[in-house]
């Protein structure tokens, strides 16, 4: 069965170890997932929006904010070493056995509340390109890393980049960083070449106001902050 529309999955492991619990922890009132999932389902590009975890908790949410769990994550793609590659690579092969195919798909992560139908349809639109397989959320950093400073064996600082540190900031290019919140992928490709970060990939860019990395406690804080800003609610 080939179908006309995209897929989204959604890949939520349960065994957060920095923030325990961390894909169903309460976020600005619900947890923290349902707001990946409600994006996927208001944009109504998806013939299915599907989250692939190895947690039955988690599961349950997911099924409770409208999201499907056809199938539990295997072992091999639960642990620490397991990329989303390789999780994207198993939900694929799992429903091409159930003759299921699709030429597009979305890959939100769990943890991105910063997503919103209009991003993902704004997003979309950009792949619809035919020499472009990728459409990834990007940010420029706020402080050009050329001119970054590292630690030497003894502990003394020193510059990452001697000529960027001795060039003006306005001379050095500007460079950017993935955000963290989903990827858009062209099915075929992703199987041909799975770097998808860099194989055809274009930029959708974001505010620096609706990205933060969300690894401890302080980055929660400051996504609520900046979610509830997003939202107005400051």
């Amino acid at each position: 069965m080939k179908t006309k529309k995209p897929y989204a999955f959604i890949t939520a492991r349960g065994g957060s170890k920095r923030i325990p619990g961390k894909n169903i922890r309460e976020f600005c009132g619900k947890p923290i997932i349902a707001y990946s999932i409600e994006a996927a389902l208001e944009s109504g590009l998806f013939d299915e929006v599907m989250v692939s975890t190895d947690s039955v908790q988690i599961a349950d949410i997911a099924k409770q904010y409208g999201a499907t769990v056809p199938f539990m994550r295997s072992k091999e793609t639960s642990d620490d070493y397991s990329s989303t590659t390789d999780v994207l690579k198993e939900v694929i092969k799992i429903y091409r056995a159930k003759d299921v195919i699709f030429n597009e798909f979305c890959c939100i992560y769990p943890t991105a509340p910063f997503v919103t139908a209009e991003k993902l349809q704004d997003s979309y639109q950009m792949l619809q390109d035919h020499d472009v397989y990728n459409v990834i959320p990007m940010v420029p950093f706020s402080f050009p890393p050329q001119r970054g400073m590292k630690l030497s064996s003894k502990g003394y600082l020193q510059p990452v980049d001697t000529d960027g540190m001795n060039s003006r900031s306005q001379d050095l290019p500007v460079l950017y960083h993935d955000c963290g919140q989903f990827y858009w992928i062209k099915t075929e490709e992703f199987l041909n070449n799975d770097d998808f970060l860099n194989n055809h990939t274009k930029p959708f860019f974001v505010s620096e106001t609706e990205v933060q990395d969300i690894d401890n406690e302080t980055d929660w804080k400051l996504a609520e902050l900046k979610y509830r800003f997003m939202k107005g609610l400051i």
